[in-house]
């Protein structure tokens, strides 16, 4: 009888072990830090198709600001698209006129140094339906102006319009897969 009971507890202590590991799994995931999968080419050549990020929460969920620069995960804000969240680098906040002219971005008035920018960027023939962004475009306070990196290969901002910071989810802050590719993402 003792030897079933000493079994039980085994068991028992196991069981809330692996339960407490989960929850502390899921806090983690929720709050502080989750993966993600990049399926498109949108980003390349910052990020390539395949490879797999962690984007950070922790500073989002304290109700810090994004910068531009800096590479976010959001929200679809269309529901038309094929993915529920994608991945672009943030180029204006609230407040900031985003302008295009002669393939290169302006952010008030300054042209933008974009070594991570692969092609010429400028105006997209199709936006999003119920969707119309002009140049300059000032970007609403509590909004972000998101641009892939490819820019010839990337439905951003020009397509959908500013995201709202709501919208965001996480900072991506570094590439863990493929292993020949690890590291801080810039």
């Amino acid at each position: 009888m003792e030897r079933a009971r000493s079994f039980l507890y085994s068991v028992l202590e196991w069981v809330a072990v692996f339960a407490v590991a989960c929850l502390f799994m899921i806090i983690v995931r929720t709050f502080v830090v989750e993966p993600y999968y990049v399926p498109t080419a949108s980003m390349e050549p910052t990020i390539m198709v395949g490879d797999q990020l962690l984007g950070q929460k922790a500073t989002l969920e304290l109700g810090q600001d994004v910068s531009a620069g800096d590479i976010v995960v959001f929200r679809n804000p269309t529901s038309a698209g094929d993915h529920d969240v994608l991945v672009k680098r943030v180029i204006a906040t609230g407040g900031q006129t985003v302008d295009l002219r002669s393939g290169k971005v302006y952010v008030d008035g300054q042209e933008l140094d974009e070594p991570y920018a692969a092609g010429l960027t400028y105006e997209l023939a199709q936006q999003a339906p119920g969707i119309s962004v002009s140049f300059p475009y000032t970007v609403p306070e509590g909004s972000v102006w998101v641009m892939g990196d490819n820019r010839e290969n990337s439905a951003d901002s020009r397509y959908f319009g500013a995201v709202p910071t709501e919208n965001l989810v996480a900072v991506a802050f570094v590439r863990y897969w493929p292993l020949d590719r690890i590291g801080a993402i810039e």
